[in-house]
């Protein structure tokens, strides 16, 4: 894939790797005209049991349905969102990264990468958006700014520039942790969503792909990677992007999705059943526009 990439080896920054468009970041900073905004619709029809969700048009960002969605929690692996967005603001998909220790040793949700291996920023980024690897997410983070503690500047840094006041990083991959705190909201998380899926295609075929084969080199072993983004398969449209689970932050699910010219983003918070509740989300969003999406498949699992 060929781009335009402003990286300095002398100073990590805000600098996007693409020409000035809608919504790039400019200089220094990320600069966001698109925003949610509420339109009086009336949701009261659909119930979620998720604490807190939005479905927005993806290109008027008109809202169709909203539940909370200023309220602050933890968004799990949704926070690989921002991860992705400094990633390729910063380096290039061909990029060479090293794994450390630390990186290799990230629990829960992992690549399982080893110590001293050398993957690709693209290779990282698969197992980061595919499996949700939490390895993946620090030896990102590592690579682009040195450290996790820079790297975490950074995040909070671009969410403070896209405009955004109720989100809070703590590390790149969203694990809890004891004593420190972050948070989003449906509604930031929509905007960083969209702001990463519009701004850097680069990693739509990677949110997209549910197989991934990795060959072995010498600078590291093989990966068999498939996607866990609830519905990528089963829902007409979805393309991506990211699911999460902590046990603080519950069933969390950020989904793009198209069907007839229209496109869709949504965003389900602290859900007990983020699959089921994004299909309801999704079909509610579609029939607004006079659009019926048929999934058999779905219905039927539903009936058992």
């Amino acid at each position: 894939m060929i781009g335009f990439y402003l990286y300095s080896t002398d100073k990590i920054g805000l600098v996007s790797p693409i020409p000035n468009v809608f919504g790039v970041a400019r200089g220094n900073s990320f600069h966001n005209d698109w925003f949610p905004r509420d339109i009086g619709h009336d949701n009261s029809d659909l119930i979620l049991s998720a604490k807190s969700a939005i479905l927005v048009d993806y290109d008027t960002g008109d809202i169709i349905y909203q539940k909370d969605i200023h309220a602050r929690q933890p968004v799990a692996s949704t926070v690989k969102i921002m991860t992705a967005i400094l990633a390729l603001t910063n380096k290039n998909l061909n990029d060479v990264f090293k794994v450390s220790e630390h990186a290799s040793k990230v629990g829960e949700n992992s690549m399982i990468l080893g110590a001293g291996e050398k993957l690709t920023l693209e290779e990282l980024l698969y197992g980061m958006m595919l499996v949700s690897g939490n390895d993946s997410a620090m030896a990102i983070a590592e690579n682009v700014s040195g450290n996790e503690g820079k790297f975490v500047q950074l995040m909070n840094e671009a969410a403070r520039q896209m405009g955004l006041s109720d989100t809070k990083y703590a590390n790149p991959s969203g694990l809890d942790e004891d004593n420190k705190i972050q948070y989003s909201t449906p509604y930031d998380m929509a905007v960083i969503g969209r702001y990463l899926w519009e701004n850097y295609p680069q990693i739509r075929g990677i949110s997209s792909t549910y197989h991934k084969y990795i060959d072995a080199t010498r600078d590291h072993k093989d990966y068999e990677l498939y996607n866990d983004t609830n519905l990528l398969t089963t829902y007409p449209g979805v393309k991506g992007i990211k699911p999460g689970f902590t046990w603080e932050s519950g069933l969390c699910l950020v989904t793009y999705a198209e069907n007839d010219g229209k496109r869709l983003l949504g965003v389900i918070l602290g859900s007990a059943d983020r699959r089921g509740e994004m299909k309801e989300l999704l079909d509610y969003g579609y029939a607004y526009y006079g659009i019926k999406i048929s999934h058999p498949g779905l219905d039927l699992k539903a009936a058992r």
